[in-house]
C-alpha cells in the first residue's frame, strides 16, 4: 500500500485480529474480520464494536462558538440545549454540500466560554477544517483535534447491557443524540448515543493514545463483543436509509435535493448557502432520493440506471447492496420527483438486464434506535 495511506492508533491491532485492510478515504482501515454478513449480522441482533479513528473532531471554543457554527451549517444550532447533537449540513454559498456532519453542544466551559465539536467525514476533514478556519473570528477560535482523538463505536441493541458495568455514566439517562463526559474501562471519554447502524449504541471519544487500551478492555468484557469491519458499516446504514458523502451527497447536491430537507432550517439566522437553497426550494424540488427493494435476485450498485416502465432512464442508484437482514438487494437512487411515490414500479439496468424494483420509503429495516433525532 502507499506510504502516504494514514493509520488510526488501532492499525496493529487490527492486524493481529485478523482485519482485511484497505485504503478508505486516504486511511488503512479493516473492511472485515470474519466476514462482512457474519458481521452485519452480529450488530443487527446483538452487538459490535467499530474503530472510527478516521472521523474527523474540529473544536470551536468562543462567547460566541454557537452563533459561529449556526452560520456555518444549514441546521438550527440555536435549538440545542447543552450536552446535546446535532445533525446537519455544511454548504457552499451555491448550496452544494460541503460536508454533512454532527455538531455537539458541550456544556459552557468555567470560563464562560461557549464549547462545540463538529465531527465531520474522514474524506473531507482537510477540506472541511480549511473552510471553517477561513470563517473564524475573535468570537469564535477553531482547532483540529482528529490527530489526537480516537473514536470507538459499540453499536447493537445490546450495547448498554454490555457498556454500562464499565462506565461511570449513567446510560439510561442519555438520550439519543446527547452526550455526556465520564469513565469508561478507567479511561476519560466524551461518550454519545449516536451511531451510523440504525441500531442503539454509543460512541466513545478518547485520547489518541489510549484508544489500544479501550479496545482491549471492550474485546476483554463480559458479554463480549466482536470486531466488526467498514463493510459491514457499509451495509447496516444503508438498510438503515442514512445518506453517504460521494453517493447521496456531494458538492454537486444540496441537501434541499437530497432528501435532507429536514435538516436546513429557512426560518432562522442566515447561513452559508441559505439563499441558494431558499430559491432551489421555490423553484420546485425535481428530484430525490427514495429507497428501492429489487423484486429479483439482482443486486443494484452505485452507478447503475434506473429506468420506468417504457425503458425511459429516470435517474441512478447512489447507493446499492445485498442486504443480509432482508436476503434481497436494496438500493438508495436519486430519481426524478415524478417517479417517487412509495410504491412506483421501477427497473434497475444490471449488466444489460432490466431488473424490477419497487420504491420503498426508507429504513428497510428498522433497528433499536431509541428515537428520531
Amino acid at each position: 500500500m502507499a506510504q502516504d495511506l494514514l493509520r488510526t492508533p488501532l492499525y496493529e491491532v487490527h492486524k493481529r485480529e485478523g482485519g482485511k485492510i484497505v485504503e478508505f478515504a486516504g486511511w488503512e482501515m479493516p473492511v472485515e474480520y470474519a466476514g462482512i454478513k457474519q458481521e452485519h449480522i452480529a450488530v443487527r441482533q446483538k452487538i459490535g464494536l467499530f474503530d472510527l479513528s478516521h472521523m474527523g473532531e474540529i473544536e470551536v471554543i468562543g462567547p460566541d462558538a454557537i452563533g459561529f457554527v449556526n452560520g456555518l451549517v444549514t441546521n438550527d444550532v440555536m435549538r440545542i440545549r447543552e450536552s446535546q447533537c446535532m445533525y446537519t449540513c455544511m454548504c457552499r454559498e451555491n448550496g452544494g454540500i460541503i460536508d454533512d456532519l454532527i455538531v455537539y453542544r458541550f456544556p459552557d466551559r468555567e470560563d464562560g466560554q461557549q464549547y462545540l465539536w463538529m465531527v465531520v467525514n474522514a474524506s473531507n476533514c482537510a477540506k472541511d477544517f480549511a473552510w471553517i478556519k477561513a470563517h473564524e473570528t475573535e468570537q469564535a477560535r477553531v482547532s483540529d483535534l482528529s490527530m489526537q482523538t480516537a473514536l470507538l463505536a459499540v453499536q447493537g441493541p445490546d450495547s448498554q447491557k454490555f457498556l454500562q458495568p464499565l462506565t461511570d455514566a449513567d446510560l439510561e439517562v442519555l438520550s439519543y443524540y446527547h452526550l455526556t463526559r465520564g469513565q469508561v474501562a478507567g479511561i476519560p471519554a466524551v461518550i454519545s448515543r449516536t451511531g451510523y447502524t440504525g441500531e442503539d449504541g454509543f460512541e466513545l471519544y478518547v485520547a489518541w493514545q489510549e484508544a489500544e487500551k479501550l479496545w482491549q478492555a471492550l474485546r476483554e468484557a463480559e458479554g463480549g463483543i466482536e470486531p466488526i469491519g467498514l463493510g459491514a458499516r457499509d451495509t447496516l446504514r444503508l438498510e438503515a436509509g442514512y445518506s453517504l458523502y460521494g453517493h447521496e451527497i456531494t458538492e454537486e447536491t444540496s441537501p434541499v435535493n437530497s432528501t435532507l430537507n429536514w435538516v436546513v432550517s429557512l426560518n432562522t439566522a442566515d447561513f452559508i448557502g441559505k439563499a441558494a437553497l431558499q430559491a432551489e426550494k421555490e423553484q420546485g424540488i425535481r428530484e430525490a432520493i427514495v429507497g428501492l427493494v429489487m423484486q429479483s435476485r439482482a443486486i443494484p450498485r452505485q452507478g447503475y440506471e434506473v429506468e420506468d416502465n417504457e425503458g425511459n432512464v429516470v435517474g441512478h442508484i447512489t447507493s446499492g447492496t445485498f442486504s443480509p437482514s432482508l436476503s434481497r438487494g436494496v438500493a438508495l437512487a436519486r430519481i426524478a420527483k415524478s417517479h417517487s411515490s412509495v410504491g412506483t414500479e421501477l427497473k434497475v439496468v444490471v449488466r444489460s438486464r432490466r431488473e424490477p424494483a419497487l420504491v420503498q420509503k426508507p429504513p428497510f429495516v428498522r433497528g433499536s434506535v431509541r428515537n428520531s433525532r
